[in-house]
């Protein structure tokens, strides 16, 4: 049987040293001095990771102490480049015979051949390296690697906290401290500024050494079997679908819960004298070194399930919760995470919010659709932002340009903070136009309603200065909650709306579920085009109940007030047809039982589906107004995914085909005088609103931060000018000139804001 005692003395040693009240430097020399004496080691030194990529000695038993702070090797040079880079270990009888091998002729380290070097890590980052050599040519034994690589994790701590900033010379930064620049995808504008707050803040192990082997292995096999009955209770449910990508991620959980490998990993290092959490720490460090220097995106991906896997486990071990409390989240905050819930973000308080940063999603994620709602600057696909923030560390989040700055330079957060600042004055600007009626130069009267979709929107009502809600997502109600809303939930919700609104009009859009809008408790069958599939107005007549339930509770709620009522998704006038008999039965359901009804009902469609265009006067005729979404309708019209950043921006939702269209359907509207709007997002920039207007839209809607801006534009707009420029140039089959570009060249010309 193996010998522990060694490296069981070296571990109580070290925690008693961690213990005691030391300068950082006093401690980190007693700590080499400590690991030389316990591995009979003649040296032992630890090199730490600086920002700007060297590696710099900080301690060292053994070699020339007047080299402490000078000698330096970059990242992967030498052995102990090498062994940062690679974040493996090296246990080498002959040192200098290693192609890697670097002499530093400040350290006197020339005499010395046996050399193990050990990563320093944190959440499979290497930090540092911790080394020990001796003269003599020997291959050092297992537990010795252990000793050392456990030995490193309390040196890692001790980057992590800080504690080392108070020796690092001026000037200088250490590499978790240095500044970090992420680009990822702008998913909702807006700049913020505040502190991490981690959305499932990461575990830090403080009891790494065990005084009782068996009792820490049992605790590893209790949390074991808990984790995996809870994996399996979760792939037995009965809204987890049999086949797709959610089951598949679960099936990977489940052979990583139950694979041998790993969990002989965790027990030896508990042999090792480790803690049942601190092997788990351990071993998920170390595997995720390894794993994020690989280059197959499906291994990767891999990497983010085992790594989720673990946190589990650690929160089994030690009854972790996974939130920051209320009462410790800052006052400015910016929330981190890999992937989160709508009703998830929700729970945080609102006002202290200032950003969303997301590791995955899509800008159609649900919970990016409330954020959105929120007015939350939102960056997604901002790989590694998880691993390489704390919480409290400075960051600033920028939706405009998609970018994340990780503890930001001062000259930057200043840069940010005026940036704000002016962001903050023209907010005051547009708030100052509330009471302004939007006309144009020219006299137009243009109509600016809001999107809206949680009650936590309906303040901005007033405070934007719109006439309405032009379009109210009543499926965000079904998204966050964990059980389909009932109908007298559903009543109460659409009541406090209306009573929100204060007389102006809202447009309900019936449900609005499936494709990539996926309620927990709806079960629905895998498919391949979900955004082609069975969504909207589609599930709804095949779920009649489900749709005559919401139609009731909007009955109800609006009595005595205006109702309007607005289906997603038509593809065909039939499909209106069909729903009109539904709220007809309704209605006259709610008269034979002597409830009031709705002073005026207003019955209209969404136009997102390219079939629509070729059934416009058909579609007039059905209903009483048309609101074209621009999101889909210009995803469907050009094929193209604009969650998918290798062609979104390859096509312009201001060119000529795409305007043609619009300006198509304005057409057909006044032709059968029948009210169309515009409420995807070409209404909420100034630049594709003025085009807008250009080719006839006189109603918008808009995210609530839009309306200023886009008030203050047509304020200084002379319709009557541009549109015969813009229409002109539409027309023109041999023109080479963008409407993009005649539409800048215009704002610049006639002083109109952007």
């Amino acid at each position: 049987m193996r010998d522990l005692s060694g490296p069981r003395v070296l571990l109580k040693r070290l925690r008693e040293l961690m213990a005691e009240p030391l300068e950082p430097q006093e401690r980190l020399d007693r700590i080499v001095r400590q690991i030389a004496q316990n591995m009979v080691a003649e040296v032992c030194s630890v090199y730490v990771l600086r920002s700007d990529g060297v590696l710099e000695l900080y301690a060292t038993e053994g070699l020339n102490k007047d080299a402490v702070h000078l000698a330096q090797l970059q990242m992967g040079q030498g052995l102990v480049g090498t062994i940062a880079a690679s974040a493996r270990p090296l246990n080498l009888s002959d040192a200098q015979s290693h192609p890697a091998f670097t002499y530093l002729p400040e350290t006197g380290e020339e005499v010395y051949h046996s050399f193990l070097g050990v990563p320093i890590l944190r959440t499979g980052r290497s930090l540092g390296v911790l080394v020990v050599q001796n003269k003599a040519s020997r291959t050092y034994r297992d537990d010795e690697v252990e000793a050392l690589e456990t030995t490193a994790m309390v040196l890692a701590e001790m980057v992590a906290t800080g504690e080392l900033k108070k020796i690092t010379r001026p000037g200088l930064e250490l590499d978790l401290s240095r500044p970090v620049t992420i680009e990822g995808s702008g998913f909702n504008e807006g700049v913020g500024l505040g502190y991490v707050v981690l959305h499932e803040p990461r575990i830090v192990v403080t009891n790494l050494l065990n005084d009782d082997t068996d009792k820490e292995l049992s605790r590893l096999g209790e949390a074991l079997g808990s984790l995996r009955i809870s994996i399996d209770d979760m792939l037995s449910r009965r809204d987890v679908s049999m086949e797709g990508e959610h089951r598949a991620v679960l099936e990977a959980y489940r052979m990583f819960a139950h694979d041998r490998g790993w969990v002989r990993k965790l027990e030896e290092a508990i042999r090792n004298g480790l803690t049942a959490e601190a092997a788990v720490e351990r071993v998920q460090s170390e595997t995720k070194a390894r794993m994020m220097r690989l280059t197959d995106p499906y291994l990767r991906e891999r990497m983010h399930d085992f790594d989720d896997l673990a946190n589990r486990l650690l929160r089994q071990l030690t009854g972790y919760g996974a939130r920051v409390s209320d009462k410790d989240f800052p006052v400015d905050a910016v929330v981190v995470a890999r992937a989160m819930g709508a009703a998830e973000l929700l729970d945080y308080p609102r006002e202290n919010i200032r950003g969303l940063v997301l590791e995955d999603g899509a800008v159609t994620s649900h919970v990016v659709i409330v954020a959105r709602a929120m007015g939350i600057p939102v960056v997604g696909q901002a790989a590694g932002a998880v691993a390489l923030a704390e919480n409290g560390d400075a960051m600033i989040i920028d939706g405009d340009d998609a970018k994340v700055h990780l503890r930001p330079m001062a000259d930057l957060q200043r840069a940010y903070e005026e940036k704000v600042r002016l962001r903050a004055r023209r907010q005051e600007q547009f708030r100052a136009l509330r009471g302004v009626e939007p006309v144009t130069r020219d006299g137009s009267r243009i109509r600016l309603q809001m999107n809206a979709g949680l009650m936590v929107d309906l303040p901005q009502l007033d405070e934007s200065g719109a006439e309405g809600i032009g379009l109210f997502r009543t499926e965000l109600q079904f998204m966050i909650a964990s059980t389909m809303p009932r109908m007298e939930e559903q009543e109460a919700f659409y009541r406090n709306v209306l009573k929100q609104a204060a007389g102006k009009p809202v447009t309900f859009r019936t449900l609005d579920i499936g494709g990539d809008k996926v309620v927990p408790y709806f079960r629905a069958a895998e498919e391949e085009n979900p955004a082609l599939g069975w969504r909207a107005i589609r599930l709804s007549l095949d779920r009649p109940g489900l749709l005559r339930t919401q139609l009731r509770a909007m009955l109800r709620a609006s009595a005595g007030q205006e109702l309007r009522i607005m289906l997603p998704m038509v593809t065909e006038v039939f499909e209106l047809k069909a729903v009109r008999e539904l709220l007809q039965k309704e209605i006259q359901r709610q008269s034979k039982v002597g409830e009031q009804l709705p002073r005026k009902l207003q019955f209209g469609a969404m136009l997102e589906v390219p079939a629509l265009l070729y059934q416009l006067d058909e579609l007039m005729h059905e209903v009483d107004f048309v609101s074209v979404g621009s999101n889909d309708l210009f995803q469907f019209t050009m094929a193209v995914d604009r969650g998918n950043s290798r062609v979104s921006d390859r096509f312009d939702v201001l060119s000529r085909p795409f305007l043609r269209m619009l300006r198509d359907i304005v057409r057909a509207g006044e032709r059968n005088a029948t009210s169309v709007t515009l409420c995807g997002e070409m209404a909420s920039k100034p630049l594709s609103a003025l085009a807008l207007l250009a080719i006839g839209f006189r109603s918008l809607s808009m995210s609530p931060t839009a309306v200023g801006p886009v008030k203050a534009m047509l304020l200084a707009t002379n319709l009557a000018r541009l549109s015969p420029e813009l229409n002109a140039l539409l027309d023109d089959t041999k023109g080479t000139r963008t409407p993009r570009e005649l539409l800048k060249a215009f704002a610049a010309d006639n002083d109109i804001p952007l």
